[in-house]
């Protein structure tokens, strides 16, 4: 068996992230999911990339501020206490807009672990296959 208890403040923060990003999952070496804590300073962005995953289940929990999360389908925003679920194949931007008045604290999971992100272009890329645009 193992446990484990975490202070995301006291992890390092991860490199060449576009915000604050406090790894969970290499903190206590998850092996199916992925993890981690963000905070995201105005005019700045959780993930890498507007991208989609082929298989990963992705959720964000908003613990402090609005989280906006540009689709498709329209920009989303999330305010605290509530979630924000992509599924496979479904492409997302999650971030906090340059105007606004303070960061976004973001609890982000997802499976499977390995599952890199693809990059989107929603200006030149078709919506991947399977994907129905709404």
């Amino acid at each position: 068996m193992g446990y484990h208890v975490v202070d995301p403040e006291t992890l390092s923060p991860s490199e060449d992230h576009p915000c604050d990003r406090r790894s969970l999952t290499e903190a206590v070496d998850l092996s199916a999911l992925a993890s981690a804590v963000y905070d995201i300073a105005p005019g700045e962005q959780l993930p890498r990339s507007y991208h989609y995953h082929d298989q990963r289940e992705e959720l964000f929990y908003i613990i402090d501020g609005n989280l906006t999360v540009e689709t498709p389908d329209g920009d989303y925003t999330v305010p605290a206490g509530q979630v924000f679920v992509a599924e496979p194949k479904s492409p997302h931007r999650p971030f906090n807009p340059a105007d606004a008045d303070r960061s976004v604290r973001v609890l982000g999971v997802g499976a499977p672990r390995y599952d890199i992100g693809r990059p989107f272009d929603p200006e030149t890329d078709e919506l991947p296959d399977g994907v129905d645009a709404d």
